[in-house]
């Protein structure tokens, strides 16, 4: 056989066995390779999964549903406080979701109901309400109670008999009428900061709340003091709680004056194309030289008389005095064209609501009855009033240590 075959046959073997380990390594390579994954994601199978960083009490998810008698000024104002609390607290870390449902009108009782249902089958985590009637929500708070939801109530601080409520915020509403009697007592010859009688000064920022009326007035004789009007009322609600509170504060202090005489009241359930068609009504009858003001129970009824008074052309004359104090109402205050208004204290009902609503969350303890004073507001105090209302700043970093 010739050698260079040899060498070529030698060659061949050499390279087979040469192909034969090389395979044989890049097998066992394969084999380490894979083993060596299946027992690092058997580790990983094994190992527990890190939990998910611990979410602080403060941070869960609080849902405060929130429903108004209805959507016009006054409890728009409310509103948009309550919003801006919650919004406060998100910009510190909070998740506070404020969800604002209103019936049609002041009158829809049955749908401030149906809303309360609502936010009770949602499990919302606190209720607040500005009732529309007292007698018509009790059922549904106390089903609300049944369901371990929080019920926050505001415009009123008289407690609702049989229902647990965590707080009221608000004011009494005979004492708000009682101050917007004085305001007009005021105007219309006693002493104080309005009309013709005698003037008193006062620092920046007084209030003039009912206690300093009570002062200002212990020693004046409603007999012999020189105050003489002939007054309209506009109230709320024939009959209801709110309507009848402020017209009995009210009368509690005017009928203690001989000389003031209330020449009609009518309701206009707080709305204020109602309100004007009762000033209407009142001035037709009452012609000029017979009327010297209206007091209307709330600003939408008051601006509604304000502007039957001003078509009719007898603003110089027919005086308007209200309750509630919003934006709008404050501007027309400024402007001159109302005398007085006694707050009400929109703004505080929004931002200590929310306040209370996170503290209630958290199982802090919030006021029972928390007073927002209403005190009196005319031209020259206006701007105290709005567009910066003077609330205390919320300390979230003092809940967030206190929320359990």
């Amino acid at each position: 056989m010739p050698r260079h075959w040899l060498r070529h046959v030698h060659t061949e073997v050499s390279e087979d066995k040469e192909g034969d380990e090389m395979s044989s390594k890049m097998r066992w390579f394969c084999i380490a390779t894979v083993v060596v994954i299946v027992m690092v994601a058997l580790a990983a199978c094994a190992a527990p999964t890190p939990p998910p960083p611990e979410e602080e009490p403060w941070e869960r998810h609080i849902v405060i549903g929130w429903t108004p008698p209805d959507i016009t000024g006054v409890f728009k104002t409310a509103t948009d406080y309550f919003v801006a609390a919650a919004d406060d607290g998100n910009a510190q870390g909070f998740d506070i979701e404020v969800i604002a449902q209103s019936p049609a009108t002041h009158v829809s009782f049955a749908d401030q109901v149906a809303i309360i249902e609502d936010y009770i089958e949602r499990q919302v985590d606190v209720i607040a309400i500005s009732p529309i009637e007292v007698e018509v929500v009790k059922p549904v708070i106390a089903k609300a109670n049944e369901q371990g939801i929080p019920v926050i109530i505001v415009n009123l601080l008289e407690p609702i008999a049989d229902v647990d409520v965590a707080s009221y915020i608000g004011f009494d509403n005979t004492v708000a009428g009682a101050i917007s009697a004085y305001a007009l007592v005021d105007y219309f010859g006693g002493p104080g900061v309005l009309g013709e009688g005698e003037m008193v000064d006062i620092e920046e920022g007084t209030y003039l709340d009912l206690a300093w009326w009570e002062d200002l007035y212990a020693d004046v004789d409603p007999a012999t003091v020189d105050v003489e009007a002939n007054v309209a009322i506009i109230e709320g609600i024939a009959g209801g709680f709110f309507s009848t509170a402020r017209l009995n504060g009210f009368h509690s202090v005017v009928d203690q004056y001989p000389d003031i005489e209330i020449v009609g009241t009518l309701p206009a359930d707080w709305n204020r194309e109602k309100g004007l068609k009762a000033a209407e009504d009142f001035l037709t009858a009452n012609p000029p030289g017979s009327l010297d003001a209206i007091w209307a129970a709330s600003n939408e009824m008051g601006l509604g008389a304000m502007l039957a008074v001003e078509a009719a052309g007898r603003e110089d004359e027919v005086k308007i005095f209200t309750n509630d104090v919003t934006p709008e109402s404050a501007d027309r205050i400024a402007e001159g064209r109302m005398v007085a208004e006694t707050h009400h204290g929109f703004p505080e009902w929004g931002w200590y609501g929310s306040e209370f609503a996170v503290k209630i969350v958290c199982g802090m303890d919030v006021p029972q009855i928390f007073d927002i004073r209403p005190r009196t507001m005319y031209q020259d105090n206006a701007s105290l009033f709005y567009p910066e209302p003077a609330l205390e700043p919320i300390d979230w970093d003092a809940i967030k240590a206190a929320c359990e």
